[in-house]
């Protein structure tokens, strides 16, 4: 039988405007390092940040609610002048929060 591999559950936010900075700084810098530093990157952080933060402000404390979220309001989003697409964003934002919590991307643990 397969291993359920619990839910991760983040921090009431803090100090949302630092919150916000943080992901859209950090995002930024993964889309630049990843592939190409492009314009299009800095947008597309900017707006996967406002997602996150507006989503964190209503309550919504799941990783896996908050990566649904950030993928079902990116797809309105224009990706032709980037290599990447809504999943891809999400995921990053995902692993992102996981580094900064310290909690291993593999498998769920600290």
């Amino acid at each position: 039988m397969a291993e359920v591999i619990p839910a991760i559950t983040l921090p009431p936010v803090d100090v949302a405007e630092e919150e916000k900075m943080w992901l859209k700084t950090t995002l930024h810098q993964w889309l630049d390092d990843e592939f190409l530093p492009e314009p299009i990157n800095g947008i597309i952080a900017e707006r996967a940040a406002q997602i996150y933060i507006r989503q964190r402000l209503e309550g919504e404390n799941d990783l896996g609610s908050l990566v649904i979220a950030i993928v079902t309001e990116m797809q309105a989003f224009d990706f032709s002048e980037s290599f990447y697409s809504e999943f891809a964003i999400a995921n990053a934002v995902s692993d992102l929060i996981l580094d900064s919590l310290g909690i291993d991307r593999c498998c769920g643990a600290g």
